[in-house]
């Protein structure tokens, strides 16, 4: 019969038995994202390392149907509705209940429709109910990220399902921001989340880039599947790339001061 252990060696055995349970990553960032829309998340958590964990909190968006089909061309009510009150500031204070670190809107289309200082204006109403938790938003991380890149002519490549009218207006929301705008279109891609792969978007960007001789490349919508070619994008075409997810995840980080190293998803993260 074996002898039986002291207390000091149980626990020791036990401790070595133990699995990760997820409270060991020690960054979490929140997202606010659209009701049916599994793509920030997903796009997030690829992008993470294992200290960080992504958490959502779903906001009913009526353009999205079950099984995240959508409309061909989202309409823009809905898209104006998203930022407005009180669903969006009861859905940021439910999530920043959580032992958070930093909250993150993934949202493109409503700054497009009230612009950089209509952003702004969001972010602060926010904020108190954020518990004064560090608020980062799709657009406004994206100023930051293009001027740190130093853009000079940036070309948006938006989602198949923003129309023109949207398209233009994002365009505008970023020459308002001080960047020169060289092209902006949805791209030639069927409409649909699940529709949108690598190959095709990376083979459409370098359509784009050729044409525009643009230096950096912003690809709008939370939605649009787009991270996993960063890298591909930058090393072959010769431009920098930034996407709605990318910027979300690394505007939190900077955002915390966070020390932690993003490998593979741009040179924004360097």
């Amino acid at each position: 019969m074996n002898a039986p252990l002291n207390p000091a060696q149980a626990k020791a055995n036990a401790t070595a038995l133990f699995r990760p349970d997820g409270w060991n990553r020690t960054i979490r960032i929140g997202t606010v994202v659209p009701h049916a829309d599994v793509g920030p998340e997903a796009e997030l958590q690829a992008m993470a390392t294992d200290d960080i964990t992504i958490h959502g909190s779903r906001l009913y968006f009526s353009a999205m149907r079950a099984g995240g089909e959508m409309d061909e061309k989202i309409p823009h009510d809905p898209v104006a509705s998203f930022a407005q009150p009180p669903y969006v500031d009861e859905a940021v204070e439910s999530l920043a209940a959580s032992p958070l670190d930093a909250v993150g809107l993934a949202f493109t289309s409503s700054a497009y429709k009230h612009g950089p200082d209509g952003e702004r204006a969001l972010i602060e109403r926010l904020r108190p109910r954020a518990r004064d938790l560090p608020l980062v938003s799709t657009c406004l991380s994206t100023e930051r990220a293009l001027a740190k890149l130093d853009a000079k002519r940036l070309a948006i490549v938006n989602p198949p399902w923003f129309d023109a009218e949207l398209d233009e207006l994002g365009a505008r929301y970023f020459e308002a921001a001080g960047f020169r705008v060289v092209h902006h279109a949805p791209c030639g891609l069927p409409s649909g989340q699940k529709y949108i792969t690598p190959e095709s978007l990376y083979d459409w960007i370098a359509k784009i880039v050729a044409e525009s001789e643009a230096d950096t490349v912003f690809i709008g919508g939370n939605g649009q599947r787009s991270v996993g070619i960063i890298d591909a994008v930058e090393d072959t075409l010769g431009v920098s790339m930034i996407t709605g997810n990318q910027v979300i995840l690394w505007d939190a980080l900077r955002s915390i001061d966070a020390k932690v190293r993003i490998e593979g998803y741009g040179k924004l993260f360097d």
